[in-house]
């Protein structure tokens, strides 16, 4: 991605009274957005531009299921056979009267390429010329709302549809908000249009809702805005004439688990012209896809596109479009930050500032825009939530977003489009359901790793936590059991599709082994979160025990069940990785994954230097090489994407254990002084601690002066080791839940030889 750049709010900028209706340099044909989603179905048609008919529909539009809607310019085409250039069945005209069809350049982009810098049209000329004869006229129409009506929300003037607001093709929108230079209460005395516009000298005002305003400006006046026709043409030609099947490749394997993009309209505007995308959006598209060009036959045993290139393009065309943000530049940002080394802090601060900008912490429920669009917010809105939870997490950093300034309301199934694929294709409508359940688990998941960072890892709660000394640890459990709490409910409530025992993934058929599983990176973020609160835990047990020499420290009951339910975690996580199968490794993984694998070898590392004898800490060191073993095979040539990924959790293991080798030797405990057993717990001797655990209890609530060993100790409260035995219940439920599946997912052996699925 670029570097940060800022994105100032622009300067006072003169507009011309508004145009007439329909000028050639506006609103004289379809405009092609940078639109890639949609929702949306004809309303009550206004009076202007178009009116409705009693007359029965076409052919055509019978074949779409929506009405005829005639022009005012003409009795004898609807608009959306006048707009496809298609034979319109009500009447009999010959073809040399007709409307031409769309060619991929209408005459509103050949106006803006009029605008081009002189001295980089000669270059892109003959370029243009022949990327337009190997376009082919085609606009399909495969689904109940075309995206016939996606082009027309972009219509000036009285429409059938509002317009959208933050993918207009020539102007970008600013939300208002409450302490900026506009007053809320004057802008509510400005005359507003039937579209909800008001022209100022500023700019011109959209009003949405009663209470949320934005300022339209113009594109033309931003950066780079003269040459994106060029950009688009120069992306295109990087990787001619294989833009396609990369398109195709990037559906197949990215979008069912990170669905922000609309299949159905991509496609279709694809087929018209390249020139119809963000240029950052489409090169940001070729990119993540040719990270499976070893998966696609046809493209395997060819040279590979120059990555660099479209790397250099994609850094340069996203800067420019910050300075007039839309929606598409947010889908651009948003798959740049999935590549394997596409992750920094500082690029997701600014996709969040952009975000709000173009006002993706609203709640637009209500708000007077086409319902496809309300649909796409949601989706973007919680995409870049997302990334800014994960890449707090990954990276250690304070989240930018906070729950007191985020309104988006919960994804629902009609937040995503109605059909996205062939209906006869089974298989790949299934792919598309599950993937769509996924994420919308994925955001449940990082609302709870929400609060585990705003809980424990802010700087506040770091503080308080250090500040209760000795009884941090009662202080940190007491925090943790509510959270835990949801993230059992959260894994037990997981929908059987996206489970990793669910026939999809057990079941070998013809076309599994070429199928592509991303619910891997849902259970791995879930063990990440899991190790996230557990670390904590053990954590603060060691800084109780070394805050005050002269303080018994953790009671060694609660001790032991902490570590008992830790290490539950990491075997659970461990085990995952183990039954990792070549269609879960070959699939699309969420960013954090990648730290996400090193952080189980991170969680073992701290479990094997908190532990207090040599048989645990031993223990640990075996468990510790076997999964980096796993991980070794998990990379081995073939596997794409995922070499990446495990070999980096390869390298941070190196590192934590070779820091291990610094300790000095723990000693060596019996099985009944070791708060975890290895190889089975010690039952005689977990019940002396317990029952040294209760004494200590009952000395500390006898007298003041107990005298002995438990004068001045602060007794554990018998809340808190309940809370404790309920963690390690919890665990030990979840093991066997997950121990469960693996028997039904085909009985292999835990630790064993890893199982490829072959």
């Amino acid at each position: 991605m670029s570097t940060s750049i800022a994105v100032p709010r622009t300067a006072p900028i003169a507009i011309a009274p508004k145009p007439p209706r329909f000028p050639p340099s506006r609103q004289g044909s379809v405009h092609h957005f940078d639109s890639t989603s949609y929702r949306s179905g004809f309303n009550s048609p206004d009076s202007g531009s178009v009116q409705s008919t009693n007359t029965p529909p076409c052919e055509a539009c019978r074949s779409r299921r929506s009405d005829c809607v005639m022009s005012e310019d003409t009795d004898e085409h609807c608009v959306a056979c006048q707009y496809s250039g298609t034979e319109c069945s009500l009447v009999d005209s010959p073809p040399g009267v007709r409307k031409r069809k769309l060619n991929g350049v209408d005459s509103a982009e050949e106006g803006r390429s009029k605008r081009s810098s002189p001295g980089r049209s000669d270059n892109r000329s003959q370029r243009r010329r022949q990327n337009q004869h190997h376009q082919q006229p085609s606009v399909s129409c495969t689904t109940t709302s075309s995206s016939l009506i996606e082009d027309m929300a972009n219509f000036g003037g009285p429409t059938l549809l509002k317009r959208t607001l933050g993918l207009q093709a020539d102007r970008y929108c600013q939300y208002i908000g409450p302490t900026t230079d506009f007053e809320p209460s004057l802008i509510n005395l400005s005359s507003f249009d039937p579209q909800d516009e008001s022209l100022l000298a500023r700019g011109t005002l959209r009003r949405v809702s009663d209470n949320d305003t934005f300022l339209l400006l113009p594109d033309h006046n931003t950066p780079g805005y003269d040459h994106i026709f060029e950009d688009a043409d120069e992306i295109e030609n990087i990787v001619a004439p294989h833009g396609r099947r990369l398109i195709d490749l990037y559906f197949r394997v990215v979008h069912p688990g990170f669905p922000i993009i609309q299949r159905s309209v991509f496609l279709e505007k694809y087929e018209r012209s390249h020139r119809e995308f963000s240029p950052p959006l489409l090169a940001a598209v070729y990119i993540l896809a040719i990270n499976w060009w070893e998966h696609e036959e046809e493209l395997a045993v060819l040279p590979k596109p120059n990555v660099r290139e479209l790397e250099r393009l994609v850094r340069t065309t996203l800067a420019d479009a910050m300075y007039r943000p839309k929606l598409s530049t947010i889908q651009a940002g948003l798959l740049l930050s999935q590549r394997p080394e596409g992750d920094q802090w500082a690029p997701t601060a600014q996709l969040v500032a952009v975000g709000q900008e173009l006002g993706l912490h609203l709640d637009c429920t209500n708000w007077k825009i086409p319902p496809w669009e309300r649909g796409l917010r949601k989706r973007l809105a919680w995409a870049l939530y997302l990334q800014d939870k994960w890449g707090a997490l990954v990276h250690g950093r304070p989240s930018h977003i906070f729950a007191s300034n985020w309104a988006v309301q919960p994804l629902n199934p009609n937040d995503f489009p109605d059909i996205e694929c062939d209906e006869t294709d089974n298989e790949e409508r299934l792919e598309l359901e599950r993937g769509r359940v996924l994420f919308r688990q994925m955001v449940q998941l990082s609302q709870i790793l929400a609060e585990i960072l705003d809980t424990f890892y802010t700087l506040q709660a770091t503080s308080q936590i250090a500040n209760a000394g000795p009884q941090g640890t009662q202080l940190v459990l007491s925090l943790a059991k509510p959270i835990q709490l949801k993230l059992k409910e959260w894994y037990s409530a997981l929908p059987a599709v996206i489970r990793m025992d669910s026939t999809f993934q057990t079941t070998p058929s013809s076309s599994s082994a070429s199928r592509f599983s991303p619910i891997g990176y849902l259970h791995l973020a879930y063990f990440a979160t899991e190790i996230t609160l557990h670390r904590r835990i053990i954590r603060s047990m060691s800084s109780s025990s070394s805050e005050d020499n002269n303080s018994p420290g953790v009671d060694p009951y609660i001790q032991h069940i902490c570590r008992s339910a830790a290490k539950a975690r990491l075997i659970s996580a461990m085990d995952f990785v183990n039954r990792l199968t070549p269609s879960h490794l070959r699939a699309f993984w969420y960013f954090a994954s990648k730290t996400n694998f090193a952080l189980i070898g991170t969680f073992g590392s701290l479990l094997w230097g908190t532990s207090p004898g040599r048989e645990e800490a031993e223990w640990y060191r075996r468990r510790l090489g076997e999964y980096r073993w796993t991980l070794s095979v998990s990379s081995k040539p073939g596997e794409g994407t995922s070499k990446g990924l495990t070999e980096f959790a390869m390298g941070m293991l190196d590192i934590s254990t070779g820091l291990l080798k610094q300790l000095p030797e723990k000693p060596l405990l019996s099985r009944s002084g070791s708060e975890v057993g290895f190889g089975g717990p010690g039952a005689g001797g977990m019940d002396q601690v317990r029952s040294a655990s209760l004494n200590n209890m009952a000395v500390g609530r006898g007298s003041v002066g107990g005298g002995g060993f438990s004068m001045g100790m602060q007794s554990p409260r018998s809340d808190d080791v309940g809370e404790g035995e309920d963690m390690l219940e919890e665990a030990e439920e979840d093991e066997g839940e997950m121990d469960s599946e693996e028997d039904e997912g085909g009985g292999e052996q835990r630790y064993g030889n890893f199982r490829m699925g072959n």
